[in-house]
This record gives C-alpha cells, sequence and structure tokens, in this order.
C-alpha cells in the first residue's frame, strides 16, 4: 500500500518571500484526496492562514518543522534557516546544492548528518528533463520589468509587493522607444515572460534562443542598452557575457538583468559580477571601463507579484504532490539527483 503523504508547509525565513508553494484552493484539493497538510503560521506569505485552515489543513505555529513527524514532507521554496545541523526529514524546496553553489557542501553535510533527504524543486522533470512546476514565467516578467523600469528612473527601493496590474500600470507610464533590449533564452518559459513584460512597456525585444548563442555575435549583444538572461544551464558552457567584454570600445550595454542569479556556480553564463542584488539593493554597478553598466540579479522576483507566481507554480505543483505517498516516478528522480550529488559531496570531503 503507498503511503498517505504527510505535507508541512514551513514559513519562509527570507524577509521579502510572500511567495507559497501550495495555494489554499489546491491544498483543499489534496485534503479531499487523502493528503494530510500542515501549514505553518506566516506573518509573509501573501495567503493568509485561515485560508488554509478552512481547506482542511491543521495550522501550527511558525518554524515547527523541526518537531515535525518523521514522515512529513516538509514543503519550502527558499533557504532553511541555518538550524538545526541535522536534517532529518525529507525537504521539498529549491536547495541550489548540485552545480557547486556556495554553500552547497554545508547543506549537504546536513541532511548526511541527520539522514534526511532534498527533492530539489529545479530537479523535479520529467523523462525528458523538462521542469514540472517552475516559477519561470513570472521570474522573466519581473526581472525585465524591474529593469524597464530603472532604465528609466521609475525604480524606487525598497521594492515591495505588487499586483501584476500596479505593475503593469508603471511599465505603461513611462516610454522608451530607443531602448534596444535583448533577451537570451526567450523561447523557453521565463524567456517568454521577459518578452512579455517589455511589450507592455512598449519595447519589442530581440529575441535569441539556442541558434543565435551556439555562436554567439558579442559586437551584436555588446550593441543593445539592456540584457535579460534567462538561461539556466546544468552544465557549464561558454559564457554568453565576460568581464573583458564590459571594456569593448563602443559598448552600448549599460544594463543587465540577470533572471537565473547562477552567480556561485560552475555553470554561471554571465561571470561579470559576483554577488546577487536584493529588494533593498536591487541594482549594482559592474566593475568595467568606459560607460558605467550595472546589474540587477534578485533570487526570488517572483516574488514581487506573489499571488499570480504561487497560483501558477502551486497550480503545476499540486498533482506531483499527490503523487508522494506512490513515489511518484519524477520524485524518484529528484531523489536519485540529490544521492549523486551527496555521494558526489562525500568523496570530495574525503579528498580534502
Amino acid at each position: 500500500m503507498p503511503e498517505t503523504p504527510h505535507l508541512w508547509m514551513r514559513h519562509e525565513t527570507r524577509r521579502s518571500e510572500r511567495r507559497a508553494p501550495l495555494v489554499p484552493e489546491d491544498a483543499a484539493r489534496l485534503v479531499r484526496q487523502g493528503v494530510a497538510i500542515t501549514v505553518e503560521e506566516s506573518d509573509r506569505r501573501v495567503f493568509p492562514l485561515e485560508e488554509y485552515a478552512a481547506a482542511g489543513c491543521r495550522t501550527v505555529p511558525a518554524g515547527s518543522w523541526t518537531d515535525a513527524p518523521g514522515d512529513a514532507y516538509v514543503l519550502g521554496l527558499k533557504e532553511l534557516p541555518a538550524e538545526p545541523a541535522r536534517l532529518e526529514h525529507r525537504h521539498i524546496y529549491f536547495g541550489h546544492a548540485y552545480k557547486g553553489q556556495d554553500g552547497a557542501g554545508e547543506l549537504l553535510d546536513r541532511f548526511a548528518a541527520g539522514g534526511g533527504a532534498l527533492l530539489d524543486l529545479e530537479y523535479l522533470v520529467d523523462e525528458d528533463g523538462r521542469r514540472l512546476a517552475a516559477f519561470g514565467y513570472w521570474a522573466g516578467y519581473v526581472g525585465a520589468a524591474l529593469a524597464l523600469l530603472h532604465r528609466r528612473g521609475m525604480l524606487k527601493p525598497p521594492l515591495r509587493p505588487l499586483a501584476k496590474e500596479e505593475l503593469d500600470a508603471l511599465l505603461r507610464e513611462g516610454a522608451d522607444q530607443d531602448c534596444r533590449a535583448l533577451v537570451i533564452g526567450a523561447l523557453g518559459r521565463c524567456g517568454r515572460g521577459a518578452c512579455d513584460a517589455l511589450a507592455a512597456g512598449g519595447v519589442e525585444a530581440t529575441r535569441w534562443d539556442v541558434e543565435e548563442t551556439r555562436d554567439l555575435d558579442r559586437r551584436a549583444l555588446l550593441g543593445h542598452d539592456l540584457l535579460v538572461n534567462t538561461v539556466l544551464t546544468t552544465r557549464p558552457v561558454p559564457p554568453f557575457l565576460r568581464r573583458e567584454d564590459l571594456d569593448t570600445p563602443g559598448r552600448r550595454l549599460s544594463l543587465v538583468s540577470d533572471v537565473t542569479c547562477d552567480v556561485t556556480s560552475q555553470c554561471n553564463v554571465l561571470p561579470v559580477y559576483d554577488q546577487v542584488t536584493d529588494w533593498d539593493a536591487p541594482v549594482r554597478p559592474l566593475a568595467c571601463d568606459g560607460p558605467p553598466a550595472e546589474v540587477i540579479a534578485i533570487d526570488n522576483l517572483p516574488s514581487l507579484l506573489p499571488a499570480e507566481s504561487s497560483r501558477a507554480f502551486s497550480a503545476e505543483l499540486a498533482p506531483q504532490l499527490a503523487l508522494l505517498g506512490g513515489a511518484g516516478p519524477a520524485w524518484r528522480r529528484a531523489l536519485r539527483s540529490f544521492e549523486t550529488a551527496a555521494a558526489d559531496n562525500e568523496r570530495e570531503s574525503h579528498v580534502h
């Protein structure tokens, strides 16, 4: 008999995180299917706790996942707090720990110490390797929108969550007909979102994808004012923009919005900066000669549109969560990805 899954949705500790991986409407459907759901209190989540209670979820204090039953799947989005040092549960969230990112080894060590497992949402994929649940469209939309607003002098930090109607109204306020914008990865979900946001702001983007980046025209890239990168790769590839490119005479490019924020990874396609930006300081200068250049690299962009992005993500994730108890094939693949990364991390630890 397959186990009946017990989901435990935790409070997000990051101050700017307002999203939820599971929204109340989808939680209600899972409860009707026999899934037990516990939801932690949160003063940040865009959906009130009362809506989850009405959906049939049990509610508990924030941070109590550390005392959850051993068979619970702890569901979240962003990073775990630094304690406990031993992670005993099965965690479902974006761990960013399989490509050599900063802190990856320490996180995998915590799972090894506690005997838990990471079912990373980035690696919840179908048999062809396509992501089954992603915030990509809204990440691209917000990343491009912020870049356009900054270019127009309309970006006022600290940033705050909005509804899409508010963001679109801001995009329509300005006019930037001379803006040459380039979206790399334009055919993907994230790229489509970026192109839609630029169009909402009256800018028709140049659209590059696999064909255009196979033999990349750097002069053409540098001839744009604004670059939005939406390409996330799982293997190292030649970078799209290098530090020396920023010193090219005649460079027009002045603003980069890196939606993927793979900054500390070996797979980073934009090795021109070494630190993400955030809601308080969304834009930072890039080191370069000649005209100034800046970067936007916020790693939870969809949280600016928390309701819309959460509903879209939850609609994709909820059917997969219903399969947890029967160990659906996508979860088995996610577990194998974790086991491979954990084994590689253990070998690396022994080497050093």
